[in-house]
């Protein structure tokens, strides 16, 4: 018995310091070998996602970095030269007459744009929130004016807008409204304005659907007892929509200010940037320098400008919107 217990605790019988023999060794190598494949896995579903993005968004954006500090003309297509100026378009589009119109009609544009489309996008998701009957049949109607293609809506809206025989002046006239009929789209002190009408117009839909999303996530709770409270109207919206609504209100806000800060076809459809530059934006100035002047260099530094002025308003918004909350 005691040659029997010797034997059991002899060398045989003590386990192995190197963990890498037997079952037990290789199982913690084995579970290394399955984490480090699941490491992996993620990688490869974002891969394509990651090259889809610089493809298709990176590439152009360095390229027409590059551009803007080039002399890029009609003639580097065909020689393959574009010689490098450096800041040379920059300075070009900063003296030229047009470039403080353009950025004066960008701001106001864009924030008579947002303040309108906010204002009654808000109003009408607060309105649809209430149940009745024809409401969701009313709400899909909503959607129309950003399912039509927005130069078809810029072709309606030029005829409902023209001074000889638009709808708007004739109506006007006939309820004795107006005396002579206003040129909307040509009279300096009313082109953009009417623009401003316009692409509010078209933006109430992602506004109001946005914003009704939103409110669904309210809890109904909050609701009754803010009625148990006393507080209707304007306060329970003060006091619990507008908090609880504010993630929201910040996606709305900053998508909103980068797709309206270049707005093309609208204002090309309605005024091709006139009368006398009133309509004129940096887009369209953009626009004008790449593909009417062929000055793609210009044209690249004023887009850049463009990217440079939405990017510091989502910035500074979120940062903004982010001490609100923490405080």
């Amino acid at each position: 018995m005691a040659d029997q217990a010797l034997t059991a605790t002899g060398p045989a019988a003590r386990p192995s310091r190197g963990g890498s023999s037997g079952p037990a060794g290789r199982a913690p190598a084995a579970g290394r070998g399955r984490a480090r494949r699941h490491r992996w896995v993620p990688v490869l579903f974002l891969a394509p996602a990651v090259l889809y993005l610089l493809a298709f968004y990176g590439f152009p954006v360095v390229k027409n970095v590059t551009m803007g500090f080039q002399q890029y003309t009609t003639s580097t297509f065909v020689s393959g030269e574009a010689p490098w100026v450096g800041f040379e378009n920059y300075r070009a589009v900063f003296r030229s007459a047009v470039f403080d119109r353009a950025l004066l009609n960008t701001f106001v544009f864009t924030v008579g744009s947002i303040f309108g489309q906010f204002t009654i996008g808000m109003g009408l998701a607060l309105f649809f929130q209430r149940r009745f009957p024809l409401s969701s049949f009313l709400r899909s109607l909503i959607l129309v004016p950003w399912l039509i293609p927005l130069i078809a809506s810029s072709a309606v809206w030029r005829w409902i807008l023209d001074k000889d025989s638009g709808a708007l002046n004739r109506f006007l006239q006939n309820v004795g409204l107006v005396d002579t009929r206003p040129g909307w789209l040509t009279n300096t002190s009313l082109a953009l304005l009417a623009v401003i009408v316009v692409n509010i117009w078209i933006g109430i839909p992602f506004n109001a659907t946005i914003l009704f999303g939103g409110l669904q996530d309210v809890p109904e709770e909050l609701y009754e007892a803010a009625e148990l409270d006393g507080a209707t109207g304007f306060r329970r919206f003060w006091s619990i929509t507008w908090p609880l609504l504010r993630p929201v209100v910040n996606v709305v806000l900053v998508l909103g200010v980068v797709y309206t800060i270049k707005v093309l076809d609208i204002i090309l459809g309605l005024t091709d940037a006139g009368p006398a530059n009133a309509t004129q934006t940096l887009a369209t100035q953009s626009y004008q320098l790449s593909f009417r002047l062929f000055d793609f260099g210009q044209g690249a530094a004023v887009s850049n400008i463009l990217i440079v002025i939405s990017l510091l308003f989502a910035v500074l918004y979120l940062r903004a919107t982010r001490r609100a909350v923490d405080e």
